[in-house]
């Protein structure tokens, strides 16, 4: 007797008892105390201050003759360290040497719009984390956000108004579409999405250099350069302050999309769903959700919000026209964001900020003190190591291991052992007298 069976494309091949060991190891990461990420950043910036003191010429030059001056050498360490992070303020906050207000915030406004892009990307890719998905595929889905976004911006006629919503609309869903891939691959086939959207960020990063070489798609009109034309002005995101900084819209398009998945995670019955299927896709099966469909729907979700990221970069930075570089690195660096933030909405926002900061501060350090950019970079990843590695900032700085009591519960039940022993043994002897 033959059954029928509903055939479902998105239903996963086969029925997993447990989430396997890289979901368990990513719930950890993602669902870590916030702690962790502080005394992460914390650990980060002083292993930066070693480096930029082992770097200074000065601090080298008194190292020399250390036994004989030792104070010299900790004064040298001391100029190093607090005028490399006084030029990381000064380029990433506030310019307290500047003549007017309006020059000194401009630190703080190029900081916004740096953490715009990190913003948006590590949305895309904290929500898929939340899902129990690790989308590193941010790099891709910025790239072909941003060819819909700039085709729109530069091929077609609109009238004011439209035209940006447009575009914006069309890069949201080219980015959405490849995201989207990935998802239906995992939900239909059970493919891994780390190594799925590895592929498609090579596929794309190859796709956009061929659209940026081809005349009638993204090339400028008679030029032989891989590059676009500048955006149409009915397409460029208005300027937030003025001509005289660099802010754009596209920071309240990262502050929409941070309410907006907070909203759907906390607050929805689709955010539910997906947290449910990232605590456990089987409990989250047994109980009736389709684990392969919510794959498919947070990836969908998570290339949108990604390509939030590519549309700010190409309507809102570089309105003269991009190349194959519009990425610059951020969908990558998006994984730390969405790691430093927990995943959580306001955290990415944060997280966001303070790497923007790191980025825009950097090049004060390296112009003003003669510190190499380089050094950021290492702070960046060792950022991600210590996150990445919670067990071992818990024993630097002797915090409890979750699932093992603390010293503090350990000289508690001692002491209440302790004081048992005299009333049993005392309870002993009366026994034994009345005996």
């Amino acid at each position: 007797m033959n059954t029928m069976q509903t055939s479902n494309p998105l239903a996963e091949p086969e029925t997993k008892v447990a989430p396997s060991r890289w979901q368990v190891t990513l719930q950890a990461i993602v669902h870590g105390n916030g702690i962790i990420s502080l005394l992460a950043v914390l650990l980060a910036v002083l292993v930066g201050s070693i480096m930029i003191a082992a770097t200074d010429e000065d601090v080298q030059a008194a190292a020399g003759y250390f036994f004989a001056q030792p104070a010299d050498t900790f004064v040298a360490i001391w100029d190093a360290v607090a005028g490399a992070y006084a030029a990381l303020f000064r380029g990433a906050i506030y310019n307290y040497n500047a003549d007017t207000f309006a020059a000194g915030i401009r630190p703080l406004t190029e900081t916004l719009k740096f953490a715009t892009p990190l913003i948006a990307a590590g949305l895309g890719v904290g929500l898929a984390f939340r899902a129990g998905l690790f989308n590193i595929g941010g790099q891709g889905q910025m790239l072909m956000a941003a060819a819909a976004a700039g085709y729109v911006a530069t091929a077609m006629d609109l009238p004011i108004g439209l035209h940006l919503v447009a575009a914006i609309v069309a890069g949201m869903a080219a980015a959405a579409i490849w995201g989207g891939i990935a998802g239906f691959l995992k939900a239909r086939t059970g493919a891994h999405e780390v190594i799925t959207t590895i592929m498609l960020n090579n596929i794309a990063v190859y796709l956009l250099a061929w659209m940026l070489a081809t005349q009638g798609i993204l090339q400028a009109p008679g030029s032989s350069n891989p590059k676009t034309a500048p955006m149409a002005e009915t397409a460029q995101l208005p300027q937030l302050l003025g001509p005289q900084y660099k802010l754009h819209a596209g920071f309240l398009l990262a502050l929409l999309a941070v309410a907006f998945t907070w909203w759907l995670l906390e607050r929805s019955a689709l955010g539910f769903r997906f947290r449910a299927v990232g605590e456990n896709p089987a409990a989250a099966r047994v109980a009736g959700i389709d684990v392969g469909r919510m794959y498919f729907v947070v990836m969908l979700i998570a290339g949108a919000l990604v390509g939030i990221a590519g549309v700010s970069q190409v309507l809102g930075t570089e309105v003269s026209g991009f190349s194959g570089g519009i990425d610059a690195g951020i969908g990558f660096d998006a994984i730390t964001v969405a790691l430093l933030g927990r995943s959580a909405p306001l955290g990415i926002l944060g997280a966001g900020l303070l790497f923007g900061a790191f980025k825009t501060g950097g090049f004060t350090m390296q112009s003003a003190e003669g510190i190499p950019v380089e050094i950021i970079l290492v702070v960046q990843s060792l950022i991600v190591l210590f996150i990445a590695a919670p067990p071992l900032v818990r024993a630097m700085f002797g915090l409890p291991q979750p699932g093992r009591p603390s010293r503090r519960s350990k000289r508690i039940a001692a002491k209440r052992r302790a004081a048992s022993k005299p009333q049993a043994s005392g309870s002993d002897e009366e026994k034994e007298v009345s005996a």
